[in-house]
């Protein structure tokens, strides 16, 4: 069952969300994809958005099935979101290279995916956000450089088409099922 839960992380700007988005309109053999909304403290127009306070109250009582902390923030998955694994669903998680062996320990066998780009579009994606300053989107891709890849996924490169990353996900999700 856990093999069905696919746990995305890649440096900021590699399009881990688009990707995810993109595998949901787009299911393998008609499989059915669930995208797991993450509860986070920051503002976020595909999160549940929430402060410090109410994070630290839904983590001490389990509602969280995986939490993490990265650049300053809190990101956790309900365990609700996690259901449609008992029913044979896929789900798909955009979390954090940070918390990958931690994952791993909670769900033996889940499908790690590393979504990586070159530097230069890296850099492009996250100027063209408009979100941060030069000097912020430089050191963002200098951190996200330095955090070792993690071993035991599948590294999917979408420095090109969506849709060329996006069917190359579709083919593991394929040999996974």
């Amino acid at each position: 069952m856990n093999a069905r839960l696919v746990y995305f992380m890649g440096p900021s700007g590699a399009g881990k969300d688009s990707l995810m988005h993109w595998l949901a309109k787009h299911p393998p053999d008609g499989q059915r994809l669930h995208l797991a909304r993450r509860t986070v403290t920051r503002p976020a127009p595909d999160d549940e958005a929430t402060d410090p306070a109410t994070f630290e109250r839904l983590r001490l009582d389990g509602v969280l099935a995986m939490h993490w902390s990265a650049n300053g923030w809190h990101y956790g998955v309900r365990r609700e979101h996690l259901k449609p694994l008992s029913d044979g669903d896929w789900v798909l998680v955009s979390g954090s290279r940070a918390h990958w062996a931690t994952v791993q320990s909670l769900y033996p066998g889940l499908t790690g995916v590393y979504v990586h780009a070159p530097a230069e579009v890296l850099q492009r994606r996250l100027m063209a956000r408009g979100r941060e300053t030069v000097e912020e989107v430089r050191a963002r891709i200098e951190r996200a450089a330095a955090l070792p890849e993690p071993e035991g996924v599948v590294r999917v490169c979408n420095d090109g088409a969506l849709g060329e990353a996006g069917q190359a996900l579709q083919n593991v999700l394929r040999a996974v099922a």
